[in-house]
């Protein structure tokens, strides 16, 4: 089911998107932002620019610089908080925005050995945390 721009939140930069996430920076061909829910220290949501494209409808090329940023946005959250392991998932069933989330999963840590929970609401920070954590995925790009 495809959505129309103007009923994505990531295309309408809304109040909903606002309330999950905070926008890191801008990627290679991606938007990065930082779950507001941490249950998973460092959960992020690599955002492809543009709307309405599907994972296989992108080009070699396009589908090699959208997993580039994923994987330097893996790279950058192992560097800055040391998982023990990185999930990813790929949803668009209800949001025709291509967007991939980077879960990094701790041993002994909340959800270790399943498979992650979108939204538990478990764990949200003060914003100088927020801030803390951002600053330390930036660092690590």
């Amino acid at each position: 089911m495809k959505t129309s721009s103007s009923e994505c939140l990531y295309c309408q930069n809304n109040d909903t998107l606002h309330s999950l996430m905070i926008k890191i920076c801008d990627l290679e061909v991606s938007q990065l932002f930082l779950f507001k829910e941490q249950s998973y220290l460092g959960r992020c949501n690599v955002v492809h620019k543009d709307h309405g494209v599907d994972f296989h409808e992108l080009s070699n090329a396009q589908r090699d610089a959208f997993m580039r940023d994923v994987a330097n946005v893996a790279k950058a959250i192992t560097s800055a908080f040391n998982p023990t392991k990185i999930n990813y998932g790929a949803y668009g069933d209800t949001l025709s925005h291509l967007h991939f989330h980077v879960v990094p999963k701790y041993k002994d840590g909340y959800g270790f050995g399943g498979v992650f929970e979108m939204n538990p609401q478990k764990t949200t920070f003060s914003d100088t945390e927020y801030s803390e954590v951002i600053e330390k995925i930036k660092a690590a790009l």
